[in-house]
């Protein structure tokens, strides 16, 4: 399936504050574009909350060829729960070890040349200490599956993903829709796979005539259908049509068509300028210090 991109993966973020220094100061990654929104995306974009909410698309380049995060942060939700579905994303950047180093960001060596640190949340990135390629540096996203076979079935069968690389002994299977770009690892953790409250979502892009046919197939193999086919508006920018899967653990995917979403996903120079303004405007955290209350933890 040439025709179809890995795009992004949905954090939900609890403190942007830190969460823009892991992303900007530690990774090195730019600010794409940034948004806000009055109330709940309609395919639950910003997972079950239907508040005030804004999106922050952060990357080491354009979505157009760059597997980019999507942070997620809900107003008046301070944390939430981890499970065991999200193990990592991997990229490669001598230079984000030596920024983690000198701001002080904990880092662990797991290998020659491989760091593990955590982004606010406990979010897992694996750091390759090698020169940053001209590339896009992000290599894989791994998740959690609890039958490999099955979700291999669903992910290259069904899906149409390219099965690059199995490793029997570690329990892992590569794959991806094309050799350059970010590919998803999957790894069978030996249990049920357990979403928490911070469950993300991954996102890839087809062209938008290939959606009512893949919700038609996923509907004929009886798979989960989170959300049919919808068009999602964003204020003065593309309106995008998803579908959002469910695989056989319930991992969230999102298929997006790719003509709208490319002039959605556009780079807006004032990306990093509106989140700043953003931070600086939300009074929340005073609001609950004075009320002697706590964001809640979802």
């Amino acid at each position: 399936m040439a025709l179809r991109r890995a795009l992004h993966f949905v954090f939900k973020v609890g403190d942007r504050t830190k969460t823009a220094t892991f992303y900007r100061d530690v990774l090195g990654m730019k600010v794409l574009r940034h948004e806000e929104f009055e109330e709940g995306c309609r395919a639950t974009c910003n997972g079950p909350y239907d508040g005030k909410w804004s999106k922050t698309m952060v990357g080491f380049g354009p979505e157009d060829d760059h597997f980019v995060a999507e942070l997620t942060y809900n107003y008046g939700i301070g944390e939430y729960q981890l499970g065991n579905d999200f193990l990592g994303i991997t990229l490669q950047s001598s230079q984000a070890v030596s920024n983690a180093r000198r701001l002080g960001w904990p880092l662990t060596q797991v290998e020659d040349a491989l760091y593990r640190t955590e982004a606010p949340g406990g979010y897992h990135f694996y750091l390759v200490d090698k020169e940053q390629p001209s590339h896009d540096p992000v290599q894989k996203v791994c998740l959690g599956v609890s039958d490999l076979q099955k979700s291999i079935h669903y992910w290259a069968t069904l899906l149409g993903m390219k099965v690059i690389e199995t490793d029997d002994s570690k329990k892992t299977v590569l794959m991806g829709f094309g050799d350059t770009q970010c590919k998803l690892e999957l790894k069978e953790v030996g249990g049920a796979i357990d979403h928490g409250t911070a469950f993300g979502r991954i996102a890839f892009a087809c062209p938008r005539e290939q959606l009512p046919d893949l919700e038609a197939l996923m509907k004929k193999e009886n798979q989960k259908i989170l959300t049919p086919l919808v068009s999602l508006d964003t204020p003065g920018k593309a309106t995008v049509e998803v579908v959002i899967l469910g695989d056989p653990d319930g991992h969230e995917i999102c298929f997006v068509g790719d003509e709208a979403f490319r002039q959605l996903s556009m780079v807006d120079p004032k990306g990093n300028e509106l989140l700043d303004k953003a931070i600086s405007e939300d009074k929340s955290n005073e609001w609950f210090a004075k009320h002697n209350k706590q964001k809640a933890a979802a």
